[in-house]
């Protein structure tokens, strides 16, 4: 029993020195040390990964979403409460963006002609209104020019990893090969080009 209590005592020990090293962290990177952004993704890396995979099991989405994890938990960094362990924080923050992901892919495979089963037994189209679908077309237009405003923007290290990502739809290790980048640097190029766009498409009130 005096074993298992001292166990159970080391387990606690090691747990409150982790939090404290986090709150350590999280107020370094408040007062502007980049060093303590780096330090806190380095530790929570593969924890947040592990948090993603249980959730999606597309390899090829995996990665992004955990760097979007860590954009948007950086960016509400203000927004943390001390109360709290930082790992139980960012593990709703990657459960909820994975929640995201995939109610956006939802809406996007959802055919636009809906069957819907009638009482006789038959079936027929639910079809869009076409003036929704107008508006709802130069919205989306002028999004994308937002957006690709945003890309244009960024230095060309950042503006070609981001396009060869989104856009050409390459994975890291076809960018790490065209690019002869090693793939730690494509994975930071690209997370670094993130947080520069979500900071430009805020400032416009856009939302990706």
């Amino acid at each position: 029993m005096t074993d298992q209590s001292n166990i159970i005592d080391k387990k606690e020990q090691k747990r409150a020195e982790s939090i404290r090293e986090d709150h350590e962290m999280i107020r370094q990177a408040l007062d502007g040390e980049q060093d303590a952004y780096a330090r806190l993704m380095k530790k929570y890396h593969d924890p947040v990964f592990s948090v993603v995979f249980k959730i999606i099991h597309d390899k090829e989405e995996i990665e992004d979403l955990v760097q979007e994890t860590f954009i948007k938990a950086f960016a509400s960094l203000k927004s943390f409460n001390e109360n709290y362990s930082f790992s139980t924080w960012i593990f709703k923050i990657a459960s909820n963006n994975c929640i995201d992901y995939m109610r956006k892919k939802k809406l996007k495979t959802l055919s636009i002609d809906t069957t819907i089963e009638q009482e006789e037994g038959e079936t027929s189209f639910e079809l869009p209104d076409p003036s929704y679908e107008t508006d709802k077309n130069i919205i989306e237009e002028q999004r994308r020019k937002v957006i690709q405003d945003a890309i244009n923007s960024l230095p060309e290290k950042y503006r070609v990893v981001i396009q060869m990502r989104h856009q050409e739809e390459k994975n890291y290790d076809e960018i790490s090969e065209i690019l002869c980048m090693p793939i730690g640097t494509v994975k930071a190029h690209i997370f670094r080009a993130r947080e520069m766009l979500n900071k430009y498409l805020r400032d416009k009130r856009v939302f990706i």
